[in-house]
């Protein structure tokens, strides 16, 4: 049966004594093994089942990445009821619609989460139980432990282990697993009903391109709750016999994020998923290190980086010709350089596989340059995720590599007609790792699927090599005034990861007559530059410099400039404006994968945008950017 308890059962059979999880609970990471997690999934789900959980019931689950999370997951598979995974990053109201919506009847929730919950409780007649994951001495009269839960479960089991068997075993491959809620790109998440099979076949196809030796550890620091970190991580690794490293949870967000080097040295993983802005933070450290130790390494580094550039080319097509002459100078830099980079990564790094959002190629062939590689893959929650990876056999930088087996996929225009190679549309795909449908939601669940296909709502096309480009979303596609399409992922990316002084920026054109730019400056940088030319913003030669310096970096890409064959020159912005503040997931800006929300920032600057296509925006020194540095309170 593909179930994922089967596949638990299974993975538990061939290597029970393998370490599965590790956490810190104290000053240093312990494992606990396959057949310890499994004991724990089993009393676990023994407690729900006494308590009357039933198949079909829906238990809300709202932790950090930890073995009790897992564990959570497990049971409540266990017992036929549907996990409802929550972000963290969920405001109060968007954790009351997730619990309204799914008809949770509990919810498992950590300590530092329970605030939360408690805020919403009581507009939610439904929920009959909290379950706190943590040991805490105000539990009021609607919560259980969870350690009491996994107690009277162990003493269940005693008596009642062939029922316990029974009903775990009755489970079938098409009952649902999940409900997985989109991260609010849009006004209304939808919840994304997931099966046991789906996931199933969604591993099978990654182990099509992806091999996963039983010794390997992953450092699993992305959000648990994404279908991302569950397939390609926790699930992917579960039948490999391989293990999963979790992020040491601070007592602040600051902390947490600043673990997260300190435990990749401490845990020396093998693989780890990225996401787009965890590698320009890790690409950015390294330079920055680097011109730390002066003039002469900083030299030496970007000569090694220019010779691998050379060398490697797109990785499809590395080397070649009389490159072989490159090579004793690359190993030599790589002793003196590389090694000692990797080492400050945990020193056993093979590779990191990149989801979430689209990589730009620089940033690809940094990594690649260094040693440890960005496999850039392609998914989107509704296919479990993964439809198409990079890997270390096969792989070409800029793409989001080949589609796995035992998926059909297809470029379609919008009639819907299948397009030839090389030919730009939308993805569709078809195989046992498309969702059963959205919670609730029969029109848009008709709208996603059709005869058996996904519509993605990406755009990419297939090269002659059968290797994935994704585009980027058809909806925040730009529309120019005579109804021309393009994406702007490509430009923003380019701008945020080429541009030392712009950190962040969004492209925009709706049915206009020329496209606009909305940036958020690099105030670290600027200070640098401005103490560098004994300025200040106070001042309004400081602010006019500043200014020019933002336009030089947009301009680079007109014709003329440095990256001006990389775009098509019509959607290249005219007018820019700058803005006072960072896109960051508590303005809500940014989703739990740090993929930028379009709607919201456009709504919330709805007025600066409408300011960019009036006369006065076309000047960089308008009233509109002076009040932005002001407000950037940079030196």
């Amino acid at each position: 049966m593909k179930t994922i308890i089967r596949f638990f059962e299974d993975s538990v059979k061939m290597f029970k004594n393998n370490p599965y999880l590790w956490e810190k609970k104290m000053d240093k990471f312990e494992a606990a093994s396959y057949k310890e997690i499994r004991e724990q999934v089993h009393q676990f789900a023994s407690g729900l089942l006494n308590f009357g959980i039933k198949k079909g019931d829906r238990i809300a689950l709202l932790s950090e990445g930890r073995n009790d999370r897992l564990v959570s997951e497990l049971g409540i598979l266990y017992t036929g009821a549907i996990n409802v995974p929550l972000s963290i990053l969920l405001n109060e109201s968007e954790l009351k619609f997730r619990l309204q919506h799914s008809g949770a009847r509990m919810i498992i929730v950590s300590k530092n989460l329970h605030k939360k919950v408690k805020s919403v409780i009581n507009d939610l007649p439904d929920l009959e139980k909290v379950i706190l994951m943590d040991n805490m001495n105000d539990a009021g009269k609607e919560e259980l432990l969870f350690s009491e839960l996994k107690k009277s479960g162990a003493e269940y089991l005693k008596e009642n282990r062939n029922e316990f068997e029974k009903v775990y075993t009755s489970i079938q491959e098409n009952d649902y697993a999940n409900i997985s809620y989109t991260s609010g790109t849009t006004a209304e998440p939808k919840g994304i009903v997931l099966s046991h099979l789906n996931y199933y076949a969604n591993i099978q196809q990654a182990y099509s391109i992806l091999s996963i030796p039983p010794g390997w550890k992953i450092f699993l620091f992305l959000p648990w709750d994404h279908s991302f970190a569950h397939t390609a991580g926790i699930y992917s690794f579960m039948g490999k016999g391989a293990s999963v490293a979790a992020l040491k949870v601070g007592d602040t967000p600051t902390e947490t994020v600043k673990n997260i080097s300190v435990n990749m040295k401490e845990v020396k993983p093998q693989i780890m998923l990225s996401v787009p802005s965890f590698a320009k933070n890790i690409m950015k450290n390294i330079e920055n290190g680097i011109r730390d130790k002066g003039a002469f390494i900083e030299k030496l580094f970007k000569h090694a980086l220019s010779l691998n550039y050379a060398y490697n080319k797109d990785g499809y097509r590395k080397g070649g010709g009389l490159l072989f002459l490159k090579l004793p100078m690359m190993k030599l830099y790589d002793v003196i350089i590389f090694k000692k980079i990797r080492e400050q990564l945990g020193g056993q790094m093979e590779y990191f596989v990149g989801g979430g959002a689209l990589l730009d190629i620089q940033l690809q062939k940094f990594f690649y340059a260094i040693g440890i590689p960005i496999y850039q893959g392609y998914g989107l929650s509704e296919a479990s995720p993964i439809i198409s990876i990079n890997a270390p056999q096969t792989h070409k930088l800029g793409s989001s590599g080949v589609p796995v087996k035992n998926m059909e996929i297809k470029i379609c225009d919008e009639d819907g007609k299948s397009l030839e190679t090389g030919v730009k549309g939308e993805i569709l795909v078809k195989g046992d790792n498309v969702m059963v449908k959205y919670w609730k939601n029969e029109i848009t669940t008709r709208e996603t699927i059709k005869d058996g296909w996904l519509h993605t709502g990406d755009l990419g096309y297939l090269d002659e090599d059968g290797f994935l480009y994704v585009m980027g979303r058809f909806k925040s596609l730009l529309i120019s005034g005579d109804g021309e399409k393009y994406s702007p992922e490509g430009i923003e990316e380019s701008i945020s990861d080429q541009s030392d002084y712009i950190l962040q920026c969004i492209v925009y054109n709706n049915q206009n007559p020329y496209t606009s730019i909305l940036v958020v400056p690099d105030k670290e940088a600027l200070n640098r530059f401005l103490k560098e030319k004994s300025l200040s913003v106070k001042t309004e030669e400081g602010k006019k410099t500043i200014l020019k310096l933002i336009q030089s970096e947009i301009y680079e890409y007109r014709t003329g400039g440095k990256y001006e064959d990389l775009f098509p020159q019509r959607w290249i912005p005219s007018t820019i404006a700058v803005l006072d503040q960072e896109f960051t997931m508590e303005n809500e800006f940014l989703n739990s994968l740090r993929k930028m929300v379009r709607g919201k920032i456009i709504e919330h600057y709805q007025e600066t945008i409408d300011f960019l296509y009036t006369p006065e925006a076309k000047y960089m020194n308008n009233p509109v950017n002076f009040a932005a540095l002001d407000k950037l309170e940079l030196a």
